[in-house]
């Protein structure tokens, strides 16, 4: 309980800091925007220093020790890319900017184990939720710039198995549903959709431990665009004729 609670005292020191901290930096590096913003992930070149993501790498400062405390870098233009705060050389809360200011994403520790992320698109819409225990993504939300959930998934504690896997289209209709229906027996519902949203193919399955796989298991039911249902028999992952 102790633990917990110094934790939670310095996070919300850090989050303090992050709202007084302004200053230019000595150390500070500055980087082009067309090199390190890429279209599809944004901005990664700081993961590398999260160890709460995987990361595995230290910055140093100039003189070769590990950084300390608040680090600020910049764009070319001048524009602030990333504030984040680092121990021992590595990150545990930090933001980094789009060149108009936006916020491409935030990372901090929200409770004892547990940490979050949430990036988001130039236009300051959301873009993924990630959220982390004992450094594994648990779960993570991504959008449309829409607003629509693109992909949902959610995680055992231990990463052992899934809760639930969810894909969706920019118009909202679902293109596969993938969740569990009984966890002590790790058993699972699977939907498949064609574009325009009606059923492809439903049944069940379940996750064979020893192989780490997902498996049919029962009765599958297969669809045409038109409706007409086929059943198959599968005992599992392998299909009875």
């Amino acid at each position: 309980m102790k633990k917990t609670l110094a934790l939670f005292l310095i996070f919300i020191s850090i989050q303090s800091s992050f709202a007084q901290f302004k200053g230019q930096i000595p150390e500070a590096k500055k980087y082009n925007a067309a090199k390190v913003i890429d279209p599809d992930y944004g901005i990664r070149l700081y993961e590398k220093l999260n160890f709460q993501t995987g990361g595995d790498s230290v910055r140093n400062d100039r003189k070769g020790y590990a950084v300390q405390g608040w680090e600020e870098d910049y764009y070319e233009s001048g524009e602030v890319i990333h504030k984040g705060f680092y121990e021992d050389g590595h990150l545990t809360v930090y933001k980094n900017f789009y060149p108009n200011g936006q916020v491409e994403r935030s990372f901090f520790v929200s409770g004892y184990k547990k940490s979050s992320m949430q990036i988001f698109y130039s236009d300051g819409k959301l873009k993924s939720v990630i959220l982390f225990f004992e450094n594994n993504p648990q779960s993570e939300t991504d959008y449309y710039q829409n607003g629509q959930i693109e992909y949902a998934e959610e995680n055992s504690k231990d990463m052992e198995y899934l809760i639930f896997r969810k894909s969706y289209a920019k118009d909202g209709k679902p293109q596969e549903i993938f969740e569990m229906v009984n966890q002590k027996k790790k058993m699972y519902s699977k939907k498949e959709y064609y574009e325009n949203g009606s059923i492809k193919a439903e049944g069940p399955m379940f996750f064979n431990t020893s192989l780490y796989d997902y498996q049919k298991d029962g009765e599958w039911i297969s669809y045409d665009e038109k409706g007409k249902a086929t059943k198959e028999k599968w005992v599992k992952g392998e299909e009875v004729k």
